[in-house]
């Protein structure tokens, strides 16, 4: 069976400051064969970094460059190691996940996509978003003496079989303080109003993409948001796999954003 992608793998928007964000999880585009697998579950994309685009689609105005996966993480993963080797010791998901956060299969029985599609992905999908990021990340560098990669998620505020109990709004990620220096850590969290909650790696410490170009030694610095999607969507119909903006959280958590990324803008590394 010959493989293509019917939409580019990311897109990707150059700008003109430190700051790269990127997007892994954000993508709903499926190639044909993991469209035609996934089981009825799956087909509703739960585990989809839901709207992330649209939460900081002031990036341009602040001078960010930007890269945004279009493909969905059952598709591959991003932030997942090219040889998927586990992040977690807890139970997770890998780079071709099989099974959805809820625990149940994200593929019919015999319908996951073979290897043969699984390479294509790897080298259509998975090599150009990495290529590109470390790319911009050295373009960056070599411009204003460091580069800062903000790695931006989102995921339901309960997961039992990730974590227990309900999450904190904001989830930051710093691989235990190895990826990014302690002062963009701080500036973050500086400028969270209290009405959000939040955590310095807890549950999530950040995943492949925050561990991979997090080399504040080398000038890089990367940080990981993993935002509950209590604070954006509509939870009145979420419990039926219907995933909307709420339209009075919106402005509030959006204004949030952008004072998070100006204040990562003015860090002095």
């Amino acid at each position: 069976m010959s493989h293509s992608l019917t939409v580019p793998a990311f897109e990707f928007t150059q700008g003109d400051s430190p700051l790269l964000i990127s997007m892994p999880h954000s993508g709903l585009a499926l190639t044909a064969e993991v469209e035609a697998g996934l089981s009825a579950q799956a087909k509703k994309l739960p585990d989809t970094d839901w709207f992330i685009p649209e939460l900081y689609d002031f990036f341009e105005s602040l001078g960010v460059s930007c890269i945004k996966a279009n493909y969905s993480r059952y598709v591959i993963d991003l932030n997942r190691p090219y040889d998927d080797k586990p992040l977690y010791t807890t139970k997770t998901t890998g780079l071709f996940p099989d099974i959805l956060f809820e625990d149940s299969p994200v593929f019919d029985q015999g319908k996951a996509p073979n290897d043969e599609h699984k390479a294509f992905c790897k080298n259509e999908i998975w090599k150009p978003y990495h290529t590109t990021i470390e790319q911009e990340l050295a373009r960056l560098k070599a411009k204003f003496g460091y580069a800062i990669l903000f790695d931006a998620h989102s995921i339901a505020a309960q997961v039992p079989m990730l974590f227990d109990g309900t999450l904190p709004d904001f989830n930051w990620g710093t691989n235990q303080g190895a990826s990014c220096h302690e002062s963009l850590a701080n500036a973050v969290t500086q400028v969270v109003q209290p009405y959000y909650t939040q955590v310095v790696n807890g549950r999530f410490k950040g995943g492949y993409i925050t561990r991979q170009y997090g080399q504040p030694d080398n000038n890089i610095h990367a940080i990981q948001l993993e935002l509950s999607q209590a604070t954006y969507l509509n939870e009145g119909i979420l419990k039926n796999h219907r995933y909307e903006l709420d339209q009075q959280k919106i402005p509030v958590i959006k204004e949030q954003l952008k004072s998070i990324i100006t204040s990562i803008l003015k860090v002095n590394l």
